[in-house]
């Protein structure tokens, strides 16, 4: 019900706004660079992909799932300051191109705005569930204090076993308070 009531109020906004000030508007809450994303532990390669929000997407091969799920990662950098209760939105497109065994779902058990350092705390998380369609997921939170520049970022975790993970942008957008 709120999705379809936020949907309404976008596109009312579209109408009465028109499309340049709006994208405009939106284009200035990006708190990220949704083109710089960094993968670790594992290789990952561009490619085109007409399905997905921008075109390309990022494919990720997971050799094994790891100790840990964090074993391989991918993460990018909020390049501005937040405030204390700024409201944060961190959307994702993802698919499951290749699952262990066979499997057509899996859970990311960890997709969260957090501190870029150890002890890498996170200030708002949740899973996501996806399957050989692309689909976009909203991890929603408020920050609890004043971050710099820098100092957080967005991260997925994808060790919880082998497979092949497809990523579309990844954007941080502050709602502001």
């Amino acid at each position: 019900m709120k999705r379809g009531a936020a949907i309404i109020g976008c596109v009312l906004a579209l109408f009465f706004l028109g499309p340049a000030t709006a994208q405009d508007d939106l284009a200035s809450k990006i708190i990220n660079d949704p083109g710089n994303p960094q993968v670790t532990g594992a290789s990952a390669k561009l490619r085109e992909d007409p399905a997905v929000q921008g075109g390309q997407a990022l494919r990720i091969a997971v050799r094994r799932k790891g100790a840990n799920p964090w074993d391989v990662a991918v993460q990018t950098t909020i390049d501005k300051p937040v405030k204390a209760g700024d409201s944060l939105i961190f959307a994702f497109w993802a698919r499951l191109e290749k699952g262990e065994n066979g499997a057509t779902e899996t859970v990311l058990p960890y997709n969260a705005v957090q501190i870029s350092a150890a002890p890498y705390t996170a200030l708002f998380v949740e899973p996501a569930t996806i399957g050989p369609e692309w689909k976009m997921f909203e991890v929603k939170g408020k920050a609890a204090k004043d971050q710099a520049a820098g100092s957080l970022n967005a991260t997925i975790h994808l060790a919880t076993a082998a497979q092949t993970v497809d990523l579309g942008p990844l954007i941080v957008v502050n709602m502001g308070q």
